[in-house]
């Protein structure tokens, strides 16, 4: 586990079958009040939960586990964490939260075929993905954990309620895969994810100040050249309509 900056910790996905994502738990060691952000792919559970014993951060002080989105790679191992860490809270946002405690799994999956496909690999049930939520977030929060502060920004099209956080002090997007390094963006052809709502999403976040982004997948960028994300949204507003 890398300290990218101070409170803000990476361990990095190892993918799989189907990529795994990156997670990153935000609080100072301190505080006894430290955060997950997602959890990641089927089997990586133990790997993530033995990488931040190994720095020597207390699992017993981690509270919650914030979810940028619910797709497969970012929840698949919430249920191995949860079985070591029972009294960890879950965060979602509201439009996703929804589809956890009815056991709707269609964004999860996202598509049908790899729904089935997945099932099949992994020995996956119907159900598996049913939780209870804690706490429903609606963008627009600023959420004061671990000795840091974050703002929750609603930014669905990839999907419905994917959230990104921001600390605005430290210049630092976590933004799920809403955006990467290297001028991509997450793909919006699944269940749930709207081309029109990325663009205005992407155009949200271009209006940060951002040096550090902290995506799901890919490289880590810690000195965003100036207009990065600016540029981004233009490059991809002829194919979001």
């Amino acid at each position: 586990m890398t300290e990218i900056i101070e409170g803000v910790y990476f361990i990095a996905g190892v993918d799989d079958m189907i990529p795994d994502s990156h997670v990153y738990v935000i609080g100072e060691p301190s505080s006894q009040d430290l955060s997950i952000i997602d959890a990641g792919l089927m089997g990586k559970g133990n790997y993530k939960l033995q990488t931040i014993k190994k720095t020597g951060i207390k699992v017993e002080d981690i509270k919650r586990i914030i979810m940028t989105h619910i797709h497969l790679d970012h929840i698949g191992c919430l249920n191995e964490i949860r079985e070591k860490l029972p009294w960890v809270e879950l965060w979602v946002h509201d439009q996703e939260a929804e589809s956890l405690e009815q056991g709707d799994e269609r964004t999860v999956y996202g598509m049908e075929m790899f729904r089935n496909m997945c099932q099949v690999q992994y020995g996956l049930k119907d159900g598996d993905f049913t939780f209870e939520v804690n706490k429903k977030l609606q963008g627009g929060e600023s959420l004061e954990i671990g000795g840091t502060v974050w703002e929750v920004l609603h930014i669905p099209g990839h999907s419905p309620g994917g959230i990104a956080l921001y600390h605005r002090t430290k210049r630092a997007l976590i933004p799920g895969d809403v955006v990467y390094a290297d001028y991509a963006i997450g793909r919006f052809d699944l269940h749930g994810a709207d081309a029109s709502e990325l663009k205005k999403s992407l155009r949200h976040l271009s209006e940060l100040e951002v040096d550090i982004l902290l995506p799901g997948h890919n490289r880590v960028a810690r000195d965003l050249p100036e207009g990065y994300l600016e540029e981004t949204a233009k490059q991809w507003e002829p194919y979001l309509t």
